[in-house]
């Protein structure tokens, strides 16, 4: 008997475009019955530089495995860079793919993965244009990390839900204020899906596989790498405030979680007071008391780290950089960066640079 998948789903679940609905057939829910033989999901991985090895390596390798458990080839694969050429990821080794983007005929899903500098491409570029020609010809379109960016600047977002590396997620908000950004660790949203990363590249493979070939060759998968609960879309990317920064206080959190949400455009400490419920004087001694600093220069250390991140991952200006984090003009970022790091964000971006040539 031939089992069908259930493709009545909610529109943040997985779609069946015209080149997906060879792949309907799911595995019997019989352990000892074998996969209903299909026709293999033809999977292409668009790696570009910096790309992240660990995400990579997560969203291709249940694919492998996934073959081997089911005693079939249920998914083809193929690596492609925008020129053919061998590419670097962030970690310095060398991928040689098989072909070029421009050459790659029609896949069933596309898999973007982007690390570091998820603006290297700027707004228009080739690499748009044939990710806009592959999803025009069927085919489901993801995208790891910070690939978001280039669907977005490619159009495929629009109106669209999606989730992106915690790291990158204000500068997203701020770049595509029209999409819907998640903190989720992947969202589904009808033929295209993007994963925020990391290890959750293989819970979103694996959500994938359980959808297409049911949840016992998912778990199964899941298993193979010590992985035994396959995370849910809905869970979030880093763990709670209070586990993070190892404070007790509800108040102390909620006043941390305003100052994360506003490093561009830094509150003052009356108005976190105000927010919280408690007096400008009882917000000081919270974070003396469980933190030892001044709420100020907790704060200050967190834009810091914002205007590092934007230095050494993304190709904007200083000048927005000063912007992005809250410090209004590249003068005052300057001092304030010397004095923390020993260094101007111009010395830091050129040692980046040096780091990843």
């Amino acid at each position: 008997m031939l089992y069908k998948a259930d493709v009545t789903m909610r529109d943040d679940d997985i779609s069946l475009g015209p080149h997906l609905a060879k792949i309907a057939a799911v595995m019997p829910p019989s352990k000892n019955q074998a996969i209903v033989r299909v026709e293999p999901i033809r999977m292409a991985f668009l790696l570009v530089p910096e790309f992240p090895m660990l995400a990579f390596a997560s969203a291709l390798e249940p694919l492998r495995v996934a073959n081997r458990m089911a005693e079939q080839t249920l998914f083809e694969w193929r690596l492609v860079t925008l020129d053919g050429r061998p590419v670097a990821a962030s970690n310095g080794i060398v991928i040689t793919p098989h072909e070029s983007l421009e050459s790659l005929d029609r896949p069933d899903i596309l898999v973007v993965c982007v690390g570091l500098e998820p603006l290297q491409f700027g707004r228009s570029h080739k690499i748009h244009h044939h990710m806009r020609r592959i999803a025009l010809h069927g085919a489901m379109i993801g995208g790891i990390s910070s690939a978001a960016f280039l669907l977005a600047d490619a159009g495929l977002l629009n109106e669209r839900r999606a989730t992106v590396h915690w790291e990158y997620a204000e500068l997203f908000r701020q770049r595509f204020p029209t999409v819907k950004l998640s903190r989720a660790l992947y969202v589904f949203d009808r033929e295209i899906f993007t994963c925020s990363g990391g290890t959750a590249a293989l819970d979103t493979m694996s959500y994938f596989i359980g959808q297409k070939f049911g949840p016992q060759l998912a778990h199964t998968v899941a298993e193979q790498f010590i992985h035994p609960r396959i995370r849910g879309d809905e869970e979030e990317q880093r763990a709670e405030i209070q586990d993070r920064y190892s404070i007790a206080s509800a108040r102390l959190a909620k006043a941390i979680e305003l100052m994360e949400s506003a490093l561009d455009v830094p509150l003052s400490l009356r108005e976190i007071a105000k927010k919280v419920g408690v007096s400008a004087r009882q917000v000081e001694r919270l974070f003396a008391d469980e933190l030892q600093l001044a709420p100020t220069v907790f704060y200050r250390q967190r834009r810091l780290e914002r205007a590092r991140a934007l230095l050494r991952q993304t190709l904007q200006p200083v000048r927005d950089v000063a912007l992005d984090s809250g410090f209004g003009s590249t003068a005052h970022l300057s001092r304030a960066y010397r004095k923390a790091f020993g260094c101007t964000p111009s010395e830091e971006r050129a040692r980046s640079r040096g780091r990843s040539a």
